[in-house]
């Protein structure tokens, strides 16, 4: 990465919400997902193996975020993360990017979800996004 688009990548992540930060780990949890199931197709079991760590280490992040006060549905977000981790180990233990597509689909609809909130708190005749803290 240039050292200007690193620039403008510190700059928003220090300027972002803790919603948008959340969104950014979405993001960036599905791009090494996709790029470990490109890798896994290829045959490329190294990069493979570099992009599933790195979407494990993302998915930790998320895990690391949850609000446990918040109750019931804290618990799921940590299952649901829970599972994906190991769905990315299995995909590469086995080399199977089966396990990968599954995890890949549960971020798609995670992210659709999130950025659908965040949407909607930022609308005029929303709530506060702070006033229905949700697990995250």
């Amino acid at each position: 990465m240039s050292p200007t688009m690193n620039a403008y990548k510190k700059n928003q992540i220090n300027t972002a919400t803790s919603e948008q930060l959340v969104l950014m780990l979405y993001d960036g949890a599905r791009k090494f997902t996709r790029q470990a199931i490109k890798s896994l197709q290829d045959g490329d079991m190294q990069l493979a193996h570099q992009n599933l760590i790195r979407a494990q280490d993302i998915i930790t992040e998320l895990m690391c975020g949850v609000n446990l006060s918040a109750g019931e549905i804290a618990e799921k977000f940590l299952y649901f993360y829970r599972y994906m981790q190991e769905q990315l180990i299995q995909a590469n233990l086995k080399k199977d990017s089966q396990y990968a597509q599954e995890v890949l689909s549960m971020l798609d609809d995670l992210r659709n979800a999130w950025a659908q909130i965040i949407s909607q708190a930022q609308s005029p005749a929303a709530p506060s996004a702070h006033d229905n803290r949700i697990a995250l």
